[in-house]
C-alpha cells in the first residue's frame, strides 16, 4: 500500500553505526531507591510515635511532631516533591465531585510543580486516592494546625514562630527519623514519591492516570520512578506468558 500510494516504503534509518549507544536503562540516581512497604510502615509509625511521646511527656514540640508526621503522609499520599509540599497552602485542597467521600480534600492543587528551564512552575491538580491520608490531613488542618496560632498564615505547614516550613527542615526531620530507625542512608523524602508511583502501579491503576498525578509529560520519565516488587513482576510475567503456553 505504501509503495502504491507514495512510490516508496518504510525503511529503518537508525542503526548501531549511526546512533549513540544507550548506556544505562535507568536514568535516575543509581543510589536512590524507594522504601519497601515494611520500611514505609515503620517510618510512618515512628513519626506517629514521636507525637505520642511528646504529648505524654508534656514537652514542647508536640505540635511540630504532629505536623511532620502528617507532612510525610501527604508526600506519600499525593506523590509530591519536597518543595511542592513545602509551598502548599491550606486553600490548595478542594472538592472532587466524583469523590464526595473526601469532602474538601478531594483534590490538591500543586501550584509549584517542577518547572522546565526558563519557565514558571507548572501547576497540576492531584486527585486524592488514599482515604487514610485524607483523614490524616483533615485532622491536622481542622484540629492541630489552629493550635499553632497565626490565623493569617496561609501555609499548610507552619513553624512554631509562624513561618512557612522550608524544604531543608523537611529534610532534617526526615533524616533524623530515618537514622533513628537505622534505615539505609540512600532513602530520601523523594523516595516516598517514588513509592507512591510504585504502589499505584502494583495496584493496577492506569498508567496515564499516574503520569498525570505526578506531573510527568512522558511515560519514560515515569518509568524511572517505578520499582515494582519481585512478586508483582513474577505475577505479571506469568499472566503475560500464560496465553503463549496454553495447551503446551
Amino acid at each position: 500500500m505504501d509503495l502504491a500510494a507514495f512510490g516508496t516504503f518504510p525503511v529503518a534509518i537508525c542503526h548501531e553505526w549511526n546512533t549513540l549507544p544507550h548506556l544505562q536503562d535507568y536514568e535516575g540516581d543509581p543510589e536512590a531507591r524507594p522504601f519497601t512497604r515494611e520500611e514505609l510502615q515503620r517510618f510512618l509509625d515512628y513519626a506517629d510515635d514521636q507525637v505520642s511521646r511528646a504529648v505524654k511527656s508534656k514537652r514542647k514540640g508536640a505540635l511540630a511532631a504532629y505536623r511532620d508526621a502528617t507532612l510525610f503522609k501527604v508526600i506519600y499520599g499525593w506523590g509530591l516533591r519536597r518543595t511542592e509540599t513545602s509551598k502548599l497552602d491550606v486553600v490548595d485542597f478542594g472538592r472532587n465531585p466524583r469523590a464526595r467521600q473526601f469532602g474538601r480534600y478531594g483534590t490538591l492543587n500543586v501550584r509549584y510543580g517542577k518547572a522546565k528551564k526558563g519557565q514558571p512552575p507548572r501547576r497540576r491538580n492531584v486527585l486524592s486516592v488514599m482515604d487514610w491520608a485524607v483523614d490524616a490531613v483533615a485532622d491536622y488542618v481542622e484540629n492541630v494546625r489552629p493550635r499553632f496560632g497565626f490565623p493569617d498564615q496561609p501555609a499548610l505547614w507552619i513553624t512554631e514562630r509562624g513561618g512557612r516550613l522550608q524544604p531543608g527542615s523537611i529534610n532534617d526531620r526526615f533524616e533524623a527519623y530515618r537514622d533513628a530507625l537505622g534505615l539505609h542512608k540512600e532513602l530520601t523524602p523523594h523516595g516516598l514519591r517514588h513509592l507512591y508511583v510504585t504502589h499505584l502501579t502494583e495496584d493496577g491503576v492506569d498508567r496515564r492516570f499516574i503520569q498525570q498525578q505526578v506531573g510527568h509529560e512522558c511515560d519514560s520519565s515515569l518509568a524511572i520512578y517505578t520499582h515494582v516488587s519481585d512478586d508483582f513482576m513474577n505475577t505479571s510475567l506469568h499472566k503475560a506468558l500464560a496465553p503463549a503456553f496454553a495447551g503446551v
